[in-house]
């Protein structure tokens, strides 16, 4: 038995869940959000919860899926209701970043400033140096941040670069220089 899979996902207010085969949609305050059901799994709704469940419960592979895709239904309901939002700090001297619609524009030591066109369905909003990326969908926000993070890795020495905010960057020493020579 899949320990995560057996569990029933309760909808809250405000959030509809319909399947139409193997179609799965999830709508809400925040977004409306889609998931096409592997053909092993099968998922009953009633009005107050969502149970996934699988033919054979014993078949390694079976019982992967099950757990799998009510996490996947558990992330749109939680998503559809609160949304997700994911913080990148960006940390350097001289290092900038502002948005405009549709785009968010950064400076990073390059010798041009980068630009990356922000999907239609996330938002993203910046304080100081510090990046928000909210939107319903937990993948798609989690994805986004970590091409975002991709463009200036922290770096070990200074911490330069973009971190998650919470995330700890283990600091190297640098360079030690040792005296040569006698001393007489």
């Amino acid at each position: 038995m899949s320990r995560i899979g057996k569990k029933p996902v309760i909808i809250p207010s405000g959030v509809k869940v319909e399947a139409k085969g193997q179609e799965l949609t999830v709508s809400g305050p925040k977004g409306t959000l889609r998931l096409t059901v592997h053909p092993k799994v099968t998922v009953a709704i009633s009005e107050k919860e969502v149970t996934v469940d699988v033919a054979r419960k014993e078949d390694k592979k079976e019982k992967a899926l099950w757990g799998l895709f009510r996490s996947l239904i558990q992330n749109m309901v939680d998503g559809a209701a609160k949304g997700y939002e994911k913080k990148l700090e960006v940390n350097g001297v001289g290092f900038k970043v502002a948005t405009t619609p549709g785009k968010l524009t950064m400076s990073l030591g390059f010798s041009h400033p980068v630009e990356v066109t922000v999907p239609k369905d996330l938002t993203v909003a910046v304080e100081k140096n510090v990046i928000t990326i909210s939107g319903a969908d937990k993948q798609r926000v989690g994805q986004f941040a970590a091409e975002i993070r991709e463009l200036k890795k922290p770096e070990p020495y200074k911490g330069k670069g973009i971190k998650y905010a919470g995330e700890t960057i283990l600091r190297k020493a640098g360079k030690v220089v040792k005296v040569v020579g006698g001393g007489k």
